[in-house]
């Protein structure tokens, strides 16, 4: 199972504060934790929603609104992509985090969706097609 984890924003990281070197040693020692468990698929920082924009799409139109964003506790100030055997076990590594890192946060676990979860309708075509461009972007 694949989990995206994603770090919600807080005041800090909106105001585009930058760890310091101790909190950047702690997440680096956490990531290889992760990766040398065979854990960690990706994973980045992003930064603040001012140099960040939205596309919006209505009634076949799409507007561009430029950031920042007023909504902190919606925004999304990094994340992880993991892999574990359950949402459980992603639970667990997320606890591990150091909490010097995230702050005052919230961190959202939602599961990656598989070829397998779309039924009949995710077509022998369109699983070739998907395995293409993943054999694609993996280079």
């Amino acid at each position: 199972m694949r989990f995206m984890v994603m770090i919600k924003a807080n005041a800090q990281t909106e105001a585009g504060e930058m760890p310091s070197e101790d909190i950047l040693r702690e997440m680096g020692e956490y990531n290889e934790a992760l990766a040398n468990a065979g854990v960690l698929l990706g994973g980045e920082g992003l930064h603040p929603s001012s140099r960040g924009a939205r596309v919006r799409f209505s009634d076949g139109h799409c507007s561009v609104v430029d950031g920042p964003f007023a909504e902190t506790r919606e925004l999304i100030a990094g994340y992880w992509l993991f892999q574990t055997a359950s949402l459980q076990e992603a639970i667990d590594w997320v606890k591990r985090c150091p909490q010097s890192a995230v702050g005052d946060s919230e961190i959202e676990l939602r599961q990656v969706f598989e070829a397998e979860d779309f039924g009949a309708e995710f077509t022998t075509e369109l699983r070739e097609q998907e395995e293409r461009l993943r054999a694609q972007i993996s280079h």
